[in-house]
């Protein structure tokens, strides 16, 4: 029969409890954490300690009879409170309730009970020697770095259910375009009509709190239906509309020279190096959000042909909008640029546009000295209403031509 050890008053020592207690010195955290900082990554990554908002707000409660703000150093991490105290700190918890979250938190390995000789909870001195008897934190602070990878995985994963989505948005929105402009050019034909469907469910859905699952099923069908679209529109007729278009941007760029000059002079005059490149808590506006946007004007085989740099860094087929603004997404990190100047790009520029601007700066990357500021004052022209992306990618053909 497995041996079960117990506490002096018969409660039983859970096993992740043992855990803790038997955890090498080395896996100590080296340096005093803030209880509050590690509360709230516990409460990222509650579902991996296998606690509920509950018992957090539980060890919220103990925590708060903790004098100091860390944890750690060489303080003794026992507090003492009575029952009554730690339930009116919880804004009268009925007692039965609190002792049972209580005894989940134990459970969890986050706490240690340590029980005086008659049950009570209380600190005793003896000279300089002090013995304290209640709730152990120690255990809590031993796992600090756990509950830190744990709650980074969480993140993680949030961010990878984010960018699907927006991906997924991208993709229902060429979707659309790709109908309206496939009915115009072989209209009559039903299957633009199944677009349109598609788009208008795929809308309705994304309304909804999809699973990583759900949105990468989305995203699968979608694209098999953007590559069919693609290509009944792929013609002949259309390759001499796409250079009829060509010509048409390339007017617009010799018309507009100023224009063209414009970004360039950002980095001259020195306005880039004054714009903060920080992440800011600004809340991010949903990519469905830009749906009254139209996509931009100049082509999308214009903007590849001018940023040849971006498939040295991004591997995949890039035929439609969705799958630029991935690419963009893949890349901006390593080009320096903040996730807060990258979100705030696309809300005032539309997710296309801040794509290819961000495509544009990694052609021109040896000479910008402050990408995440760059963009950040190019957004700021766009908030104005004052900016093109247009003029951006004929300048670089332009140079690619003259080379």
């Amino acid at each position: 029969m497995e041996y079960t050890p117990i506490s002096p008053f018969m409660r039983p020592i859970s096993h992740a409890h043992l855990r803790v207690i038997e955890r090498p010195e080395a896996s100590v955290p080296a340096r005093p954490v803030n209880k509050w900082e590690l509360l709230r990554e516990l409460s990222k990554a509650q579902a991996a300690f296998g606690v509920s908002e509950r018992d957090l707000t539980v060890l919220q409660g103990l925590l708060s009879f903790f004098p100091d703000d860390a944890l750690g150093g060489n303080a003794e991490m026992v507090v003492f409170p009575s029952n009554k105290a730690i339930c009116e700190r919880l804004n009268g918890m009925p007692c039965s309730t609190m002792r049972r979250h209580l005894a989940r938190l134990v459970e969890a390995g986050l706490l240690q009970r340590r029980d005086s000789p008659n049950g009570k909870r209380y600190v005793r001195k003896h000279g300089e020697d002090r013995v304290a008897f209640g709730f152990d934190l120690s255990p809590l602070y031993c796992q600090s770095e756990e509950i830190a990878r744990a709650a980074e995985a969480v993140r993680e994963a949030e961010e990878r259910v984010r960018r699907l989505r927006e991906v997924v948005s991208l993709m229902r929105r060429d979707l659309a375009a790709l109908a309206e402009f496939g009915d115009e050019i072989q209209p009559g034909l039903g299957f633009w009509d199944q677009l349109r469907d598609k788009a208008a469910l795929t809308a309705r859905a994304l309304r909804r709190k999809l699973s990583i699952e759900d949105l990468a099923a989305y995203r699968a069908d979608l694209e098999a239906l953007l590559d069919q679209a693609r290509n009944i529109i792929d013609g002949p007729e259309t390759e001499e509309m796409n250079t009829n278009d060509a010509h048409s941007e390339r007017h617009h760029h010799n018309s507009n020279k100023e224009s063209i000059d414009l970004e360039p002079a950002l980095e001259k005059s020195g306005v880039v190096a004054g714009v903060p490149d920080m992440d800011t808590d600004e809340p991010v506006a949903d990519v469905d959000e830009q749906d009254t946007r139209h996509l931009p004007k100049i082509p999308l085989h214009l903007v590849i042909a001018a940023c040849p740099s971006l498939k040295t860094f991004y591997q995949g087929e890039i035929r439609h909008w969705h799958q630029l603004f991935d690419a963009a997404c893949h890349v901006r990190p390593a080009m320096g640029i903040s996730a807060s100047a990258w979100e705030e790009a696309q809300r005032f520029m539309g997710p296309e546009q801040a794509s290819i601007v961000v495509a544009a700066m990694l052609e021109r990357f040896a000479d910008i000295r402050s990408p995440g500021g760059y963009l950040r004052a190019l957004t700021a022209k766009a908030a104005a209403g004052e900016f093109s992306c247009g003029p951006m990618v004929m300048a670089l053909i332009g140079r690619r031509n003259a080379a």
